[in-house]
């Protein structure tokens, strides 16, 4: 509504610019009459049937109306350009009204999926508390751990294969990229299944993969192939 105020204030305001185009051209259709009158009394003149006073009074009436002319062009571009610089506070207000509906609208960085709702609809929140989390599905990354060994043997960018269980004895083969190496080795996290191994440090890594068909979940296991 308040943009709506805004767009009318701007169009009453250029509603009071004067019609440029039919003023300019009344006062040329009146030099055009002067002019061919002119033509006509010099032909007049050629046979004595014109005095030069005549002539001497339509040549000034011309010039009187180009002298016109010339200074509505002026007055005109004048009001024209006081009308503009009225509107110029309004367009800054208009820019800011335009703003302000930009931020009101929600969009999401990234495509995916809402995975908790931390707000309801109609619920009105302070500023910076998060609406929702959602997840990129179409690209997961599969956190892995690797050896001390096998960390020469693996680089940033490195094109890998993932299998993730597709039934009780078989897997479905992704191709995945290796986004992230850790600078530091850690213990192997309790999920690993033998103590042993837990007991063992590793480096944890990130690999990017690809998941259009949407089989791939949050949360599920996967093995990496280098």
């Amino acid at each position: 509504l308040k943009k709506q105020q805004l767009q009318f204030s701007m169009s009453a305001v250029m509603a009071r610019q004067p019609d440029v185009k039919v003023q300019l051209a009344a006062i040329r259709e009146q030099i055009a009459t002067a002019v061919r009158e002119k033509a006509r009394v010099e032909r007049l003149l050629k046979s004595d049937a014109a005095t030069p006073k005549q002539l001497d009074d339509l040549n000034a009436q011309i010039d009187l109306f180009q002298r016109q002319l010339a200074a509505t062009q002026s007055s005109l571009d004048v009001t024209t350009r006081s009308l503009k610089s009225e509107t110029l506070p309004l367009r800054a207000q208009l820019d800011q009204v335009n703003d302000q509906i930009k931020k009101s609208v929600i969009v999401n960085p990234i495509d995916g999926i809402v995975l908790t709702t931390f707000a309801l609809k109609d619920e009105v929140v302070g500023m910076a508390k998060p609406l929702y989390k959602i997840g990129e599905v179409s690209k997961l990354k599969l956190r892995a751990y690797v050896s001390g060994s096998q960390l020469s043997e693996i680089k940033l960018g490195q094109q890998v294969k993932v299998h993730v269980d597709s039934g009780a004895d078989s897997y479905t083969t992704y191709p995945g990229v290796i986004s992230w190496i850790s600078e530091k080795a850690e213990f192997t996290p309790k999920t690993i299944q033998t103590k042993e191994e837990r007991a063992n440090l590793v480096y944890p890594i990130k690999i990017l993969v690809d998941n259009k068909d949407g089989l791939i979940k949050i949360g599920m296991y996967g093995e990496v192939e280098f």
